[in-house]
């Protein structure tokens, strides 16, 4: 029996990261946010509303704004129909649709016993790969590369564009000197170049072990960026700059080989799933990634990218920038995250 929803809880939370978060687009060393906590028949479904404008979500008072609206009407409505009822409503938020649709969907397989990630997809993975984030180039030791090949993972992501290109270039060519064999970089630049500086990284990075770079030019034509592509050995990928949510969602013309989801960004779970299979029938790859959010967001994201599946690495190994969280995280053993089988997300917040 579908359980009418009983209440919505909101908990504000405010968590130091270990150190600062620094990107193209700007950075923090907080995640600040909200844990919501629906209950039905006895069961309690969790999810984070962690907003980040500089990512393409709403802002913090918009955010709030919402939650109110949530909490004075979602009691009363069912755990299956909540979403699509409030769906036009949360049109503007993102991460608060983000929120209700994680812990709705926490809620529902719990009830009906399943982990999250087979409620969204049958024969989704147990564990998914997943890459190292070591930050801003600038930042970057040699140790820092060590310890993360020790650690098991294959693609270390590095944020670039935070300096002079050539700069940066000299940099970056250093650390891939010191490599080991079957270690790839992941490079984000956050929109940082012109076409001309961007077509000079690729050049430069001629014989380097690079997976893919992340956003490259400051203004993202499709045409530019496939002119890039053509002149790429590896994906490039379109991350803020996708598109807002539609139904025609066209992956195949966005100029690139890979598309980065942040489900916070997108709207919720189901949205990205549906957007991850079309782009993968298209030929396009899909990865997803956090946005450093609590445990209450990370652990629904994975099971998404467990859902999805497929080889390459998603970027959901950011637990460890946060000092303090909302409960255990997925903690990445050897470049994977293991899901429990347990039913739900995976989510318990500290008592």
């Amino acid at each position: 029996m579908n359980q009418l929803i009983e209440r919505l809880r909101i908990h504000p939370y405010d968590l130091p990261l270990r150190r600062a978060w620094g990107s193209a687009r700007g950075g923090f060393d907080r995640r600040r946010g909200w844990l919501l906590e629906i209950s039905a028949g006895g069961l309690h479904g969790f999810g984070d509303c962690a907003p980040l404008p500089a990512a393409g979500t709403e802002t913090t008072d918009a955010a709030w704004n919402a939650l109110c609206r949530l909490q004075t009407c979602v009691a009363g409505r069912t755990p299956d129909n909540c979403l699509m009822e409030m769906s036009d409503a949360l049109a503007a938020t993102p991460a608060t649709r983000f929120a209700l649709d994680c812990a709705l969907c926490d809620l529902n397989s719990r009830r009906l016993d399943l982990p999250l990630r087979r409620w969204l997809a049958d024969r989704a993975e147990d564990q998914v790969p997943v890459n190292a984030m070591l930050g801003p180039l600038e930042r970057i030791t040699p140790a820092d590369l060590q310890m993360a090949c020790e650690a098991g993972f294959k693609v270390l992501k590095i944020k670039v564009g935070l300096d002079d290109p050539s700069t940066e270039l000299v940099r970056l060519t250093d650390l891939a000197g010191r490599l080991p064999p079957g270690i790839a970089l992941r490079l984000d630049a956050n929109g940082a170049w012109s076409p001309d500086a961007a077509r000079r990284w690729i050049d430069g990075l001629a014989g380097l072990p690079i997976e893919s770079i992340e956003e490259p030019l400051q203004d993202p034509d499709p045409d530019r960026l496939a002119a890039l592509q053509e002149g790429a050995d590896f994906p490039l990928a379109r991350d803020e700059s996708l598109p807002a949510w539609s139904e025609h969602f066209d992956p195949s013309a966005l100029g690139v080989r890979r598309i980065v989801l942040k489900p916070a960004v997108i709207g919720g779970l189901v949205r990205s799933r549906l957007i991850a299979e079309h782009a993968l029938v298209t030929g396009i790859q899909v990865v997803v990634t956090s946005l450093v959010e609590s445990a209450a967001g990370l652990w629904p994201t994975a099971q998404l990218a467990a859902a999805i599946g497929g080889p390459i690495p998603h970027g959901l190994a950011t637990a460890g920038w946060l000092a303090e969280d909302l409960g255990p995280a997925p903690q990445p053993s050897g470049g994977w995250i293991h899901l429990p089988r347990t039913a739900g997300s995976g989510f318990a917040p500290h008592v």
